[in-house]
């Protein structure tokens, strides 16, 4: 017989089976407490463990086979307290299984706690899971033990969760329920009551005088009382102590250096929502006084003091301070001025010396610390792009001195290739300060930057147009018969192989192609561009012909300048092209309305660039500058005596257009500046002027320009002597000047030789993901177009007003739509709208 021995903190009771070997008597011994008796153990057993290891569990209690033990005694009680500690078990007993003479046969009892096997959510949305599913997993994971502890943690951090989100109500509830799946498992249901969001009726301030109320509430970025315009008022008590910090900071700026916050009241009122009272106390308004600089030697005070830029008097800003000395966005601070002139373990600690009333004396302590030279330039991370490219893109050259100025334009530049991820773009400058040198190294990621264009349309009566373009942005033309280099194209070098072809068959073809090697040579930043393009356009029927047939061929070269700064680009070139038209009557006309239907002509140019680009990123800049003009001219052949002066010939178009005669201006502008946080004003202006040599030939009927539109016509049909600008908000038709009466009386479309276009733009950023950029915006714009110089008013604009979005794809190029209003229309004609829509496909419209 087996009887149950059950040890207590303030009582044992031992009860032992006798076994006699004569007899079969249950009569049970009566044991004397206060004699003791000792045995040896000869047996240690486990039962009730399902998870836990059988000889941990011996190991904990401290008992082994062939120990001494004394019952009753201490020993026994030490081992139950020993597996109570651990915390694993509801139930704890140490049972005797038998006796032989004085050996003891034990085995340990225990009644495990159950084991977490998964958990479920009511009242709350799928979209949520994920995210409850990391609160809930920092403090109770599969397969752990669910004691009453974490439990309740795990409620409580599911209800701060939503407190977070502004659902102040809310309430969670566990209910434990056994999983039958798994023996001795449980499952875990979290009902929770989120309840309504609690709004913010009310934040009221008081203790200030010199800011207002409405201005502080605009520095609480996460904490917004009701009717904030693109807030959403809620509480959240981690952004609301963060909303206080950005209070102070911004007191700071403003002089208030002792400005502090005295404390809060939060309530309800009587419809449920919160009033917030903050208690500020403002202090004193600071000023700069006197200014002294001590322990420079390579700049005089007066350098100093004036990229300082801090005068006597001025409201003491510490945020300021610290910009102009050290961290300002455009690199006018002292540091900048000692680290481009390789000092590169300067330091300047500004000290308050006096503060005398509300003025501050500040003594600039400086260390020059000697100049440091770069010793090694690393390149890491490029496993597609050839080492050569990115290196001749960098201004940083071993032995040089080091210069922080040049590593920004060596990120800029880099970045500027298109090739890698600029969110990743890393520089480090790990310095040897005994030697006197810093070596750099600059991590790269690489990024998708081809582009493939793959696309049908239904062109009306003209049937369905295809089109197959594919754009290698990264291209080797050296490794073009080296097999192994094709992955699947030989890339790597850095040029940029184009081709392109559209078509319906019988009525459009297309075809066009260029390459660009960006350093011929190799040893300086010289481009050569090669292009041409074949386009055939037939509307016409056996009897009646309507053809247009443009052919062109150019070779351009482009340099960066050193003067003014090496931010310049010249770019010259060359362009031949014939257009052959065939009772074409769709699109060129003279000044005087003549339509340019029939002939052969001969447009022979040369093209010149100037443009300055500082612009930090070619697909979303934040900042920055695209400056670009360009003029293209003929030769004058009447003047140089090239062509027949017969007066009969130049009444005829086809005779006096023979050899284009003309010169083009354009001036492209786009300035980027940096608003608040992501936020980008973009401002930008187009200006287009095509003049003529002499009057008697007049402006020619080609390389005009056509105002209105989405822009994209001229790349959809692949017409070339228009430039096609688009004015979002109207279309072509909408503009009187793009519009004269024919001969045969009906109204048609024509370009004119002059426009302007204006621009301003507010960009924001939703993903800037490399392979996925996105970003939204809003524009004013306001355009038009002259048919002469006479008419020409910059202040007579159509203006429009509007919004859009982008998303660029580095296999497919900008993709997006805008959607623009035109105050300067024509409403009383119906057929007029006030407002287009327009597709962007591939590319973004001039």
């Amino acid at each position: 017989m087996k009887l149950s021995v059950f040890f207590l903190s303030v009582f044992c009771l031992f009860t032992f089976a006798t076994v006699s070997a004569q007899t079969d008597s249950l009569d049970l011994p009566v044991y004397n407490y206060t004699q003791p008796q000792e045995y040896e153990i000869g047996a240690i057993t486990v039962a009730g463990a399902f998870f836990a290891e059988q000889n941990a569990i011996i190991g904990v209690t401290g008992l082994s086979v062939g120990d001494k033990v004394r019952i009753p005694g201490p020993d026994i009680p030490r081992a139950i307290k020993n597996l109570w500690r651990l915390r694993l078990f509801t139930d704890v007993s140490i049972e005797q299984e038998k006796t032989i003479g004085d050996v003891i046969f034990l085995v340990v009892r225990v009644e495990e706690r159950p084991r977490f096997l998964r958990h479920s959510y009511v009242g709350v949305k799928q979209g949520l899971h994920e995210d409850l599913n990391e609160v809930v997993n920092t403090y109770i994971v599969r397969g752990g033990i669910v004691t009453e502890d974490a439990k309740v943690n795990a409620a409580e951090g599911v209800r701060k969760f939503f407190i977070e989100k502004g659902f102040l109500d809310a309430a969670v509830e566990v209910e434990e329920i056994v999983d039958s799946s798994r023996a001795n498992s449980v499952r875990l249901v979290f009902d929770v009551e989120r309840g309504d969001r609690v709004k913010i009726a009310e934040i009221n301030f008081n203790g200030n005088t010199a800011i207002k109320d409405k201005k502080l509430r605009k520095k609480m970025k996460e904490t917004s009382q009701k009717g904030r315009i693109f807030k959403s008022s809620k509480f959240r008590p981690e952004e609301y102590k963060i909303d206080q910090e950005a209070i102070i900071a911004f007191y700071n700026t403003q002089g208030y250096r002792d400005a502090r916050v005295l404390g809060d009241s939060i309530y309800r009122n009587e419809d449920g929502e919160l009033v917030i009272n903050v208690d500020l106390n403002e202090g004193n308004q600071y000023y700069f006084r006197n200014i002294t600089w001590k322990g420079n030697s390579i700049y005089d005070d007066e350098t100093l003091a004036r990229v300082l830029a801090i005068e006597k008097g001025d409201i003491f800003n510490e945020e300021e301070l610290q910009s102009r000395l050290s961290f300002s966005p455009d690199n006018a601070d002292v540091s900048s001025l000692y680290m481009d002139n390789g000092y590169l373990f300067f330091s300047v600690d500004p000290i308050e010396v006096a503060i005398a009333g509300d003025s501050i004396d500040l003594e600039m302590r400086i260390f020059e610390g000697p100049q440091a030279t770069i010793d090694k330039v690393t390149i890491e991370g490029n496993d597609r792009t050839h080492e050569h490219v990115i290196r001749r893109e960098v201004f940083t050259r071993p032995g040089q001195k080091f210069s922080r100025s040049d590593i920004i334009r060596s990120q800029r530049q880099i970045i500027g290739l298109g090739y890698f991820n600029q969110e990743t773009l890393g520089i480090d400058t790990p310095v040897n300060p005994d030697r006197g040198t810093v070596d750099i190294k600059y991590t790269v990621e690489e990024k998708p930057s081809d582009q493939l264009e793959l696309s049908a349309g239904w062109g009306g009566r003209r049937g369905v147009i295809g089109t197959l373009g594919v754009t290698f942005n990264n291209f080797s033309l050296r490794n073009v018969f080296n097999k192994e280099a094709w992955h699947p194209l030989p890339q790597g070098d850095g040029q940029r192989l184009s081709l392109r072809a559209q078509t319906n068959g019988r009525f459009f073809q297309s075809y066009n192609v260029s390459l660009t090697e960006p350093w011929l040579g190799g040893k300086r930043p010289a481009s050569l561009t090669v292009s041409g393009f074949y386009n055939k356009y037939d509307l016409g029927i056996t009897t009646a012909p309507r053809k247009l047939i443009i052919k062109q061929a150019s070779v351009s070269l482009g340099t960066r300048l050193r003067w003014p700064d090496d931010n310049f680009i010249l770019r010259s070139g060359i362009n031949v092209q014939q257009l052959v038209l065939d009772n074409w009557s769709q699109l060129f006309t003279t000044d005087a309305g003549e339509a340019v239907t029939t002939g052969n002509y001969n447009n022979f140019s040369f093209q010149f660039t100037l443009a300055r680009t500082t612009a930090t990123d070619p697909i979303f800049p934040k900042q920055g500058s695209n400056i670009e003009l360009t003029v293209k001219l003929t030769p004058p052949y009447r003047q140089l005596g090239l062509v027949d002066d017969d007066p009969e010939k130049l009444n005829n178009p086809e005779d006096r257009f023979r050899y284009l005669e003309y010169h083009k201006w354009r001036l492209n502008a786009d300035w980027y500046t940096p608003l608040v946080g992501k936020l980008v004003l973009k401002t930008q202006a187009k200006i287009g002027f095509l003049g003529a040599y002499d009057n008697e030939i007049g402006v020619a009927p080609f390389e005009r320009f056509q105002l209105g539109g989405d822009g994209i016509n001229n790349q959809q049909f692949q017409f070339a002597g228009v430039d096609i600008i688009s004015l979002r908000g109207y279309e072509t038709t909408d503009l009187p000047n793009n519009s004269i009466i024919s001969s045969t009386g009906l109204e048609r479309e024509v370009a004119t030789p002059i426009f302007s276009k204006y621009t301003v733009e507010l960009r924001y950023p939703l993903s800037l993901n490399p392979s996925s950029t996105i970003y939204v915006l809003a524009f004013a714009q306001g355009g038009n177009a002259w048919r002469s110089a006479r008419d020409f008013n910059p202040f007579d604009l159509k203006r429009s007003v509007g919004f859009g979005a982008r998303v660029f794809l580095p296999m497919f190029g900008t993709l997006g739509f805008d959607w623009g209003y035109g105050f300067d229309k024509d409403l009383l004609d119906e057929s007029v709208k006030p407002s287009t829509f327009n597709i962007i496909l591939g590319f973004e419209p001039e």
